[in-house]
C-alpha cells in the first residue's frame, strides 16, 4: 500500500496540473476567438490597363539632386477631363510608389479625386495618408506640390488655379511647411518647377 503522505500530494499535484491546463485551453481559446487579422499597410496598386492608351509627361521628384525631372508615362485614354486628369496623377504616384522610387511616399498615398471645378480651377483631392505620412522639410513638401500640380496643368490646359485637399478636407500645410490652405497660382507654380528642373 502506498503510504498516505505520498498519495495526498501526488493527487493535489495531479489536480494542480488539470487545472492549469484547463485554464491554458480557454485562454487560447479566448485568444484565437477574438484574435483579428493584423492590419496591412495599404500598398497604392497599378490598376491593370486595358483598352487604348496614351503617353503623357509627368514631372517627377528625385529627393537626392532635390530635383524634377520629366518622364513619359502611359495612361488609358480618356475624352473626359477629369477622368484624365486623375489618371495622369495617379500615373505619377504609381511611379514614387515602386520599390526604388525616387520620392518614396508613405503607404496609401494615393489621389482620391480630382475635381475641374470650372475650366480655369482643379482641385486635387489625396489621401490623408499622403499628408499625414510626408517627409517634413520644405523642399521635399515644395517639390511634391510642384510635381502634382506641373503633371496636372501641363497635360490639362487651361487651368490657371489649383487647390490641394485631403480625404475632402482642407488642410493647413503638407508636413508643416508648403502651404495647402490657399489656392495655388499655376503661373507661379510652372515658375518653380522651371528652377527645381533637371539642369
Amino acid at each position: 500500500m502506498i503510504p498516505r503522505n505520498v498519495v495526498i500530494p501526488a493527487v493535489l499535484l495531479l489536480a494542480l496540473a488539470t487545472g492549469m491546463s484547463l485554464y491554458l485551453w480557454q485562454l487560447r481559446r479566448r485568444e484565437a476567438s477574438s484574435a483579428r487579422p493584423a492590419r496591412v499597410a495599404a500598398q497604392h496598386v497599378i490598376p491593370p490597363v486595358s483598352g487604348p492608351t496614351e503617353k503623357v509627361t509627368v514631372f517627377v521628384v528625385y529627393d537626392t539632386p532635390g530635383e524634377l525631372r520629366t518622364q513619359s508615362i502611359s495612361i488609358p485614354l480618356f475624352s473626359d477631363r477629369q477622368r484624365r486628369a486623375e489618371e495622369l496623377l495617379r500615373g505619377l504616384l504609381n511611379i514614387y510608389a515602386e520599390k526604388n522610387s525616387p520620392h518614396p511616399l508613405a503607404p496609401g498615398a494615393e489621389v482620391r479625386e480630382v475635381y475641374l471645378v470650372s475650366p480655369d480651377l482643379a482641385v486635387i483631392d489625396v489621401s490623408s495618408a499622403l499628408v499625414d505620412g510626408h517627409t517634413s522639410g520644405i523642399l521635399a513638401e515644395e517639390l511634391t506640390v510642384v510635381s502634382l500640380i506641373q503633371t496636372l496643368t501641363r497635360n490639362i490646359p487651361g487651368i490657371m488655379r489649383v487647390k490641394i485637399l485631403a480625404d475632402g478636407k482642407e488642410r493647413e500645410t503638407l508636413a508643416g511647411h508648403a502651404d495647402l490652405s490657399s489656392f495655388y497660382d499655376v503661373s507661379q507654380v510652372s515658375q518653380v518647377a522651371q528652377q527645381l528642373a533637371q539642369h
